[in-house]
Formats: C-alpha cells, structure tokens, sequence
C-alpha cells in the first residue's frame, strides 16, 4: 500500500469538508420530513487553518465554514490546486487592509479562476482586525479567489440592510506580526498596478493546508480608522 502524501491527505480533508457542507444545505428545510432521533447537539463543523507563506514570514489564517461555507469550500479548493503559490500581495493600505491571490508575480497577469461566488456577508462576522475577506468588484456576487486581510476595524465594510457587505470568511491566529510588517512596505504606482503596490513585491510563495485544530492566538490591538473613499476591494 502506498504511504499518502500530505497533498492526498490535504485533498481528502477538503473533500470530507464539502460532502459535510453539501449534506447539511441539502436538508429539508420544512415539509413532512421526519427528523431522525438526535441524542444531543449537531457536531460543529472543524475549522480548517492554512498557512500563509511570504518572502517577508509566514501567517495562519482559520477558516470557517459554519458561517461561510461556500466560501470557504472554494476557498481551499484554489489552495489544493496552489492558484496562491507565486501570487503578489498587490494592495497593501497602512491601517485599512492588505488585498493579493489574484495576480501572477511572474509577470503579474491575472490568474484564472472558477467564476464568481454568492456574497456571503451577514454571517456574523465583521470586518475588524486581522479578519480575512473574499475581495471584489462593486457587484456584490463577484468574488473569485482574491481575499485580502483588515489591518483595522472596518466596519464600512459590512453589510447594512441597504447593501451588501463584503463576506468575511476566517481569522488571522498566528503572525499577524508578520502582516503588520508588510503593511509598512513603501507603495505606490508598480507595473500594472496605479496605486497602493508595494514598490518592493511581497510574494506568497505558497498557502497549505496545515489542518482543522493547532494554534491558537488571538489577535489583539487595533490600527487607525481606515481612510475615506476605499470600500470597493476591486482588483486593481
């Protein structure tokens, strides 16, 4: 029998995550159905957590598909395909957020993706510090692979009853030092990019799955307010 790998057990993980997901947004939701006896509580979810590996450090972020399920399913699918290795951090805004997958750092092209997800947001989680966000256009279901991390509390970027919000799928728990250095990189105007590119790249040379428990930190502390003007999180 041949010994599995950890990209075997890494696509095993997520397949066993989205048959869970797909089976639990199949149940009826009224009608005559009847429930099967439960001796207590559904169990919860796992929360997988990935690793973030940069030329300036390495973070983890946990996801949550309780709350974000399509999200997140999708999410670690570009993870298994490595749609992130060699992909550029292309936005980076000292106290507002740091935005990147999207964009080759070979010749910075577009990478493709797999289409658009649902909008997400009105979850119950919030766009506060060290918060990870599915970043898009200013139409509201135009999210792909994209995400990018809040560097402050912003709240213009929730969901009000007049709008949508933009969908926050997981947490940074380890590293956010690592995030508070590149948020400190010189921007500007860079190759493609008109504005807010670090002058120096900031490269994800990888993401992977590390598994659904491990470290836990909290992130703590808080940025200034983020700048007027800067809600749309649209490749650019």
């Amino acid at each position: 029998m041949h010994e599995e790998t950890p990209m075997m057990t890494s696509r095993r993980f997520v397949f066993t995550l989205a048959a869970t997901l797909v089976g639990l947004l199949a149940l009826p939701l009224g009608g005559s159905a009847v429930a099967a006896p439960s001796s207590g509580p559904a169990p919860a979810l796992p929360h997988p957590q990935v690793r973030v590996i940069t030329n300036l450090g390495s973070f983890v972020m946990e996801l949550y598909p309780d709350r974000a399920p399509l999200t997140v399913v999708e999410f670690l699918r570009y993870v298994n395909e490595g749609q992130y290795t060699q992909t550029l951090f292309h936005r980076v805004i000292p106290g507002f957020l740091i935005q990147g997958g999207g964009f080759s750092a070979a010749d910075e092209t577009v990478k493709p993706t797999h289409g658009s997800l649902p909008n997400e947001s009105g979850n119950g989680l919030q766009n506060k510090r060290g918060w990870v966000g599915l970043a898009r256009t200013e139409a509201p279901h135009s999210g792909n692979c994209q995400f990018y991390i809040n560097m402050a509390d912003n709240p213009e970027l929730d969901p009000l009853p007049v709008r949508w919000g933009y969908t926050v799928f997981g947490k940074v728990i380890d590293g956010q030092d690592v995030l508070d250095r590149i948020s400190t990189v010189p921007t500007g105007a860079e190759g493609k990019f008109k504005s807010d590119a670090p002058l120096t790249r900031v490269v994800i040379q990888k993401v992977e799955l590390v598994g659904p428990a491990g470290i836990k930190q909290e992130v703590n502390g808080q940025l200034a307010p983020a700048p007027n003007g800067t809600e749309v999180l649209a490749p650019n």
